[in-house]
């Protein structure tokens, strides 16, 4: 699965090179942007790093690893970040999520064969912006650029992971027409959308 360009009205969602680090270090450097994530600012040398191994790719091969950062149309300047990570159900009973929100390196989800039996993909999805580009609905807008594009990949569900009392969070999960359900994944809820149901043989 190749990352592209993906357009909205506003933004453009450009596929993550680590050239962006140095800026986007500038974009995460509000400590808030941490209180739900975890984790704290990253260098520009750290982040610089940590887009190598993400653009390096999974090692798992049934595993992949989207990242884009996003771009103000207008302005030019970029504003955070939206990634999916990309697991083919055939095979995978465990998703590795690396973000570049700095959430960490992975976590296991225990899916298996939940949405179907193995022709298909889960992708997990997250989003950052910039506390200076908050409150404009640009993580929604980025958010539902990127489900429409993986609606266009063959997977079968969309699925966030949101702390209950992350408010804004979850109202860009339901922008992007995600729903919550009632799984449980350390202490953060899991929203779902499902694109496509693919039967078995």
């Amino acid at each position: 699965m190749e990352t592209e360009a993906i357009p909205t009205a506003r933004l453009i969602l450009l596929p993550l090179l680590v050239e962006h680090a140095e800026e986007m270090a500038e974009v995460l450097s509000d400590p808030d942007l941490h209180t739900f994530i975890g984790g704290a600012p990253s260098s520009p040398e750290a982040l610089r790093s940590r887009y190598e191994r993400l653009v390096a790719g999974s090692p798992d091969p049934t595993v992949f690893w989207c990242n884009w950062v996003i771009q103000l149309r207008d302005e030019g300047h970029l504003a955070g970040t939206v990634q999916a990570t990309v697991t083919a159900t055939a095979t995978a009973t465990a998703t590795a999520t690396a973000t570049a929100d700095d959430r960490g390196s992975g976590h296991g989800n225990g899916y298996g064969d939940e949405y179907g039996h193995g022709h298909g993909c889960v992708a997990e999805i997250a989003w950052v912006v910039g506390a200076p580009w908050q409150r404009r609905g640009i993580a929604s807008e980025a958010a539902r650029g990127l489900v429409s594009w993986l609606e266009t990949q063959p997977v079968q569900a969309v699925i966030a992971h949101i702390h209950p009392d992350h408010h804004a969070s979850a109202a860009v999960a339901t922008a992007a027409g995600l729903a919550p359900t009632s799984h449980r994944h350390e202490g953060e809820t899991r929203w779902q959308r499902t694109t496509r149901r693919v039967s078995s043989p």
